[in-house]
C-alpha cells in the first residue's frame, strides 16, 4: 500500500487532534466557527468530527497566526484567504515568469533580468 495515500485518507477524531496539537476540544470547536471557510471536518453518520490531515495542517496554521504572529481571529481569517487565494496564483506566476526568461535569452545571457 502506498504510504502517502495512506496518510491522505487518515481521518482524526478531535481527541487525537487536540493531544497532537495541545489545543483544547473546546477551542477546536470555536475555531471551527470562527474559520468556517478554511476549517470544515467531516462528519460521521452519529455526527462525531472527522479531520483530515490538510485539516490539521490548517489548524496548526491557525495556532501559529495567533500564537506566534498574534493576529486577531479577524487577522487570521484574512491571512488565511490570501494563502488559500493566491496558493494556485504563485505556481502560475512562476509558470509565467520563465517563459518570459526563455523567450529572452539575450537578456539573461548579458545578466539582465528582463522583468525590470
Amino acid at each position: 500500500m502506498d504510504n502517502t495515500s495512506f496518510t491522505h485518507n487518515l481521518m482524526l477524531t478531535i481527541d487525537q487532534i487536540s493531544q497532537i496539537t495541545g489545543i483544547r476540544k473546546s477551542t477546536l470547536r470555536y475555531w471551527e466557527k470562527s474559520f468556517d471557510d478554511f476549517l470544515k471536518p467531516a462528519r460521521t453518520h452519529s455526527n462525531r468530527r472527522e479531520y483530515s490531515i490538510e485539516d490539521l495542517d490548517r489548524i496548526k496554521a491557525i495556532q501559529r497566526l495567533l500564537e506566534q504572529e498574534h493576529l486577531t481571529a479577524l487577522g487570521v481569517r484574512m491571512r488565511l484567504q490570501e494563502i488559500f487565494s493566491s496558493h494556485g496564483k504563485k505556481d502560475r506566476g512562476r509558470k509565467a515568469k520563465d517563459k518570459t526568461l526563455q523567450k529572452s535569452p539575450s537578456a539573461s545571457a548579458s545578466g539582465q533580468d528582463s522583468s525590470i
